[in-house]
C-alpha cells in the first residue's frame, strides 16, 4: 500500500541523516520506525492486558499486601 508521508523540514533531515548513517534509504528507515513503533504500542497492550488480568484475579490480596 502506497501512502505519501509528510515531515517537517527538520524531520526530513533528520531522517535522511540517520538514514544515511545506517546505508539505508530513507523510506527504509521510515518503514523500520513504523514497524517498531506497532511492535511497541502492541506489547504495551498486552502488557496492560495482564495488569489487568492480574488486577481482577489477584486484586484483594494485592490489595491486602498493601495495607
Amino acid at each position: 500500500m502506497a501512502m505519501t508521508l509528510r515531515l517537517t523540514k527538520a524531520e526530513q533531515q533528520s531522517l535522511k541523516k540517520a538514514a544515511k548513517a545506517q546505508g539505508i534509504s530513507m523510506q527504509d528507515a521510515a518503514r523500520t520506525a513504523v514497524r517498531e513503533w506497532v511492535i511497541r504500542v502492541d506489547h504495551h497492550s498486552r502488557i496492560d492486558d495482564a495488569a489487568e488480568l492480574i488486577m481482577k484475579v489477584h486484586g484483594d490480596a494485592l490489595r491486602r499486601l498493601g495495607e
